[in-house]
């Protein structure tokens, strides 16, 4: 099917990305999966592309443009040439760190933040999950204690599993400012590289995603400036809570796109693999596989489409971003576990790249909400 949700302009823009993925980050993906952490200069390279923190006022050095379907673009092409891995440090960057910092920022935290987020040089990640945390953002424990002077914040408590972990210089950590208080008494504020007291842990080792840096961040007796509080006091789990309809959007246009790469590589191995003296892609079975995998990620596509115009409307709601996460994450899922199949015994080697699709779909289905959590999020708003 046709869409029609992009102008010339974007078509423009794709073709770039498209360039860019293709010559510097598919070359380098297997280095990075070795090494488990993309170079930072990806995001400076990036950024020279026009594909970082594109909402970046230009005063700041950014372009300005508040426009979704160019952060899609990015998310599709990364994903779709299966480099999702590699690339989920830039989509955290433009998706789900930069509203914070646009929204929340006062003009001095902004003079000193968005430049280096526009041009690469700032990396950032957002730290909420806690050990035994989960998905209940109001239970942290992580604390930040006003000093007398109320000029700073002691910070203590750890975080796990956070994106860009090993490679960030600035954190937006989720504290309690009041610990008498579940969701009134959490609070952001920046936590910086270099900051006495703040370290990483691990580098954690995953079942895919392995060129994404995924750690552990411990703080012991981090004095933060009051500074880099982000917004008000006490309004961080309402700041939290706001972001997440265009995190989960985020996560839906890749996982969508990483299930047409899926069919595509499989596409092309069904019709040169023979068996039985026939290209195996010609067996009905196979047919029918094809068509009901084309025809879902097209359906899903379609959705997350209309969901990318309605946020940029400003009405995309939470129950539909939780629509379009678990809807397109499952299917994903399914999509790279069907490919395998028609793979044989060759889509279970990761010298092919079936195998590294199938193992680096499985998170997406647990990151940003997991399944259930999304359904319960669209079960409330139906009223039962």
């Amino acid at each position: 099917m046709r869409r029609t949700l992009f102008e010339s302009e974007h078509a423009d823009f794709r073709e770039s990305v498209r360039r860019f993925v293709a010559e510097e980050v598919v070359p380098r993906q297997q280095e990075w999966e070795r090494e488990g952490i993309v170079s930072r200069d990806l995001f400076a390279r990036a950024a020279a592309k026009g594909m970082l923190a594109m909402q970046v006022p230009d005063r700041y050095g950014g372009t300005g443009i508040d426009d979704f379907r160019f952060n899609q673009i990015v998310n599709e092409e990364l994903s779709v040439a299966g480099a999702g891995g590699s690339g989920l440090g830039i989509t955290l960057h433009n998706d789900i760190c930069l509203p914070y910092f646009l929204e929340l920022s006062d003009e001095s935290q902004r003079e000193r933040w968005l430049p280096g987020i526009a041009d690469g040089s700032l990396i950032t990640a957002v730290a909420m999950t806690e050990p035994e945390m989960g998905s209940d953002l109001a239970g942290l424990r992580t604390t930040a204690i006003r000093t007398d002077s109320e000029d700073a914040y002691i910070v203590n408590g750890s975080k796990t599993f956070i994106t860009n972990g090993i490679n960030a210089d600035l954190v937006i950590t989720a504290v309690k400012t009041d610990p008498s208080r579940r969701h009134a008494g959490i609070s952001l504020v920046i936590i910086e590289r270099g900051m006495e007291g703040f370290e990483r842990g691990r580098n954690l080792e995953k079942v895919g995603q392995h060129a994404q840096d995924t750690a552990e961040l411990f703080f012991n007796d981090v004095r933060v400036p009051a500074e880099n509080l982000l917004g008000e006091e006490g309004a961080g789990f309402r700041y939290m809570t706001a972001n997440l309809a265009q995190e989960r959007l985020s996560i839906a246009i890749s996982a969508v796109a990483a299930a047409r790469g899926a069919l595509r590589l499989t596409l092309e191995y069904v019709k040169q693999r023979n068996a039985f003296g026939q290209p195996i892609g010609s067996f009905q079975n196979s047919r029918f596989a094809l068509a009901e995998m084309a025809t879902e990620i097209e359906l899903a596509t379609t959705f997350c489409d209309q969901a990318v115009l309605a946020l940029n409307r400003g009405d995309l709601s939470p129950q539909d971003a939780a629509m379009a996460k678990w809807w397109a994450t499952e299917l994903q899922g399914r999509v790279t576990d069907r490919c395998v199949q028609l793979h044989g015994g060759y889509g279970y080697m990761l010298e092919y790249p079936i195998a590294r699709a199938y193992v680096d779909a499985r998170v997406t289905r647990i990151y940003g909400g997991a399944t259930e959590i999304m359904k319960e999020i669209i079960g409330r708003s139906l009223g039962v």
